[in-house]
């Protein structure tokens, strides 16, 4: 199979990447549904639609304006604007879905934890996606850079690059099966499940960050890795508890 992977069907080149990227929004939506079925929601079906709808317009938001920071101008024009509404970042979408789950939390007074229902969902739905992307090859930004490492592979221009895709498929699996695994706790706090899939796929990006060619940085960081330091320090309490949590553990030991 070739890389850049162009399946014909009945004679028209189709584009795998934009099927994948549905399909990963299809089978994440019912999955989530499945999830809701399965246990008892304490919040309303009508809070949880506000909550959603908040979810959208964040990660719209979050998801362009992260996209185009990736690859920012001093020219402002019409094509701007409209490279600008084309590009699109999961990791703005997450973040940009957080900041837009808080704001309709609050306009509506739910005080209970909303994410631990999304965070398995989520994470099928950015696998789908990530095999999409690996098919693509360099046509998406996630790529990695020239490699001799063992892992490099052609992805389309004659280059051994890293296959940062390939990484976040085995990355988010292993992620899958922790979570999972906290899930079936019985002391936890609501909502941890979440917190601890933003905290680890904000780390694991930040990382894999310097081994993509990013043509923006600044101070030496490129703009997603910027938005991951903002999710920590977003997440700073319950990252401390963290470390707390696991001393006393060691201590015990």
């Amino acid at each position: 199979m070739n890389i850049p992977f162009e399946p014909f069907i009945f004679g028209i080149k189709v584009n795998i990447h934009l099927i994948l990227e549905y399909l990963a929004y299809f089978i994440a939506f019912r999955y989530y549904v499945l999830l809701r079925k399965r246990i008892r929601d304490r919040i309303s079906n009508s809070n949880r639609i506000s909550i959603i709808l908040g979810a959208i317009i964040g990660a719209l938001i979050g998801s362009r304006l992260i996209g185009f920071l990736e690859n920012p101008t001093d020219n402002i024009n019409l094509e701007i604007i409209v490279q600008l509404l084309n590009a699109k970042s999961i990791m703005g979408g997450l973040f940009g879905g957080l900041i837009g789950v808080e704001i309709a939390k609050k306009l509506i007074g739910e005080n209970h934890s909303s994410g631990d229902l999304f965070t398995f969902p989520i994470i099928v739905g950015i696998f789908i996606g990530r095999i999409g992307c690996f098919l693509s090859g360099i046509r998406e930004f996630t790529y990695g850079s020239t490699t001799n490492f063992i892992f490099g592979m052609d992805l389309g221009d004659g280059k051994l690059r890293h296959p940062i895709s390939l990484y976040e498929i085995v990355f988010l699996v292993l992620l899958f099966v922790t979570l999972y695994r906290i899930k079936n706790l019985s002391e936890r706090e609501d909502g941890l499940i979440f917190k601890l899939f933003m905290i680890s796929y904000f780390g694991f990006r930040f990382c894999i960050e310097f081994i993509k060619p990013n043509a923006f940085f600044f101070l030496g960081l490129s703009s997603i890795q910027w938005l991951c330091l903002l999710c920590w320090m977003y997440y700073i309490k319950t990252i401390k508890n963290l470390f707390k949590n696991a001393y006393k553990r060691i201590y015990i030991l």
